[in-house]
């Protein structure tokens, strides 16, 4: 019996040793001119393409995106849906007991 482990145990090293080296490989894999590529792809970039400009922000605004009396309008329609939601759910709640 530990025969057998100490073969499978060796298996599975040799299993996973080489499909790190095949990851390894598979970025210069994909560069080789194999004849692969369709006629019509369009053709690789020289250089590879720097990180995205996360770090830029937009610029500030100069004006409020909504204006305090729009806010207030919209907070009282918003908490009477709530009210009428409450109202509906609690009316359903007492009917159905």
């Amino acid at each position: 019996m530990p025969i057998d482990r100490m073969i499978r145990g060796l298996a599975a090293a040799l299993l996973l040793a080489s499909v790190t080296a095949l990851g390894g490989c598979s970025s210069t894999i994909a560069d080789l001119p194999t004849g692969g590529l369709p006629a019509d792809a369009p053709a690789r970039p020289k250089e590879a393409g720097g990180y995205l400009p996360v770090h830029d922000l937009p610029p500030d605004r100069n004006e409020a995106a909504i204006t305090p009396a729009d806010q207030a309008k919209i907070e009282a329609e918003l908490k009477a849906a709530r009210d009428r939601q409450a109202a509906a759910s609690a009316a359903q709640n007492g009917a159905g007991k």
